[in-house]
């Protein structure tokens, strides 16, 4: 087992919140995957682990590596692959696996939702099945958002970005740029907002998003996602219904040519996210806090950069970035969760590792 002693920066302290900074130090759960993308705990023990190339590992509590067979005709290229894994609370009665991935589709590829069974003990998933793709995509290999999330009443969402086709993101007759909401077997549930109007795709439930790679529900159950922006203009959104988020018409960021993106940073029926970041931190995977091991950070939004050597620490209303788990060398954080343990866990992509953070 490795360990790396970790600093937390505080930053500017808010008003009503803890200026503690605590230290942590880093402890090797399972390493030696190839591009790993995302991760997910298993109610018995152990965890799944995706690749982006296209491979799924089920790693033991006891350490042991086993790659499972069974997954779905996929296309890794630029950005796309294997991308997310996620494990639903009925697991130990259900064994329904979630999978998102770049899915070949006519002209291009395309974010997608696979659904299968992991039968006990086996190292193969079966009846496996699209419960989802994207009205199709586009030929390039960016932006394929692909988070999946559970929510309390069992319905799934999954993001989607705008595949590198920025006007589409505002148009509901296209899911590039969208979050959808979807039951479980595919179906699409009947409250959805556009459900029955005009031509508008009836799995979205929110657009105008430009690659949100990261999302989750908070303690009281509310969706938040966290996207990329261009050159600045990152963005932390809390989801709501038949919301516009505004790209590409309004951002806080530049292309990378430096020319101005749309209108500016505000327009009238497009929401304002509730947090942005300007440099761009390239912002991954999401996690929320119960306090369990901060207890000054219990609700606080955990989530890695892409760009820079930390975790960046969210909370407060209006949102504030109270402090940053910083990392002694390049990591690339491309996912945190928080464990049953109720301990903080990150994935490091060049390392190839994934990482339980420990309070000193």
């Amino acid at each position: 087992m490795r360990w790396i002693a970790i600093a937390c920066l505080a930053l500017a302290p808010l008003a009503g919140l803890a200026q503690t900074a605590p230290e942590f130090r880093a402890e090797t759960v399972a390493d030696g995957f190839v591009e790993p993308w995302s991760f997910a705990f298993l109610p018995a023990g152990g965890l799944l682990v995706t690749e982006r190339p296209g491979a799924l590992w089920y790693v033991s509590p006891d350490g042991g590596r086993t790659e499972l067979t069974g997954l779905p005709q996929l296309r890794a290229r630029g950005q796309g692959g294997l991308l997310d894994v996620m494990v639903p609370r009925d697991f130990a009665q259900s064994r329904e696996v979630f999978l998102s991935y770049s899915k070949p589709q006519k002209g291009g590829l395309g974010t997608a939702l696979y659904r299968a069974i992991w039968p006990m003990g086996a190292d193969r998933l079966t009846d496996g099945r699209v419960i989802f793709e994207m009205s199709p995509g586009s030929s390039g290999g960016r932006h394929f958002g692909s988070r999946i999330v559970e929510s309390l009443d069992g319905t799934l969402f999954l993001t989607i970005g705008e595949r590198g086709d920025r006007p589409s993101a505002q148009d509901l007759t296209r899911h590039n740029g969208s979050i959808i909401r979807i039951n479980r077997d595919g179906s699409v549930p009947l409250d959805n907002p556009f459900i029955g109007q005009d031509e508008a795709e009836p799995e979205i439930w929110s657009y105008g998003h430009r690659n949100p790679q990261g999302a989750v529900l908070d303690q009281e159950g509310q969706l938040w996602a966290v996207e990329h922006g261009a050159r600045g203009g990152d963005e932390v959104n809390r989801i709501l219904p038949g919301v516009n988020y505004g790209w590409p018409v309004i951002s806080y960021g530049r292309h990378y040519s430096g020319l101005k993106i749309g209108e500016g940073t505000q327009k009238d029926g497009m929401a304002q996210p509730a947090y942005y970041w300007d440099p761009s931190i390239a912002p991954s995977g999401m996690a929320v806090h119960n306090g369990q091991s901060v207890p000054e950070w219990q609700g606080a939004f955990l989530i890695g950069s892409l760009k820079y050597d930390y975790i960046s620490v969210l909370k407060g209303a209006p949102l504030r970035e109270v402090s940053q788990i910083t990392l002694p060398e390049t990591e690339r954080v491309r996912d945190v969760r928080e464990g049953p343990d109720g301990k903080l866990y990150f994935l490091s992509e060049p390392r190839g590792a994934i990482y339980r953070l420990v309070p000193d």
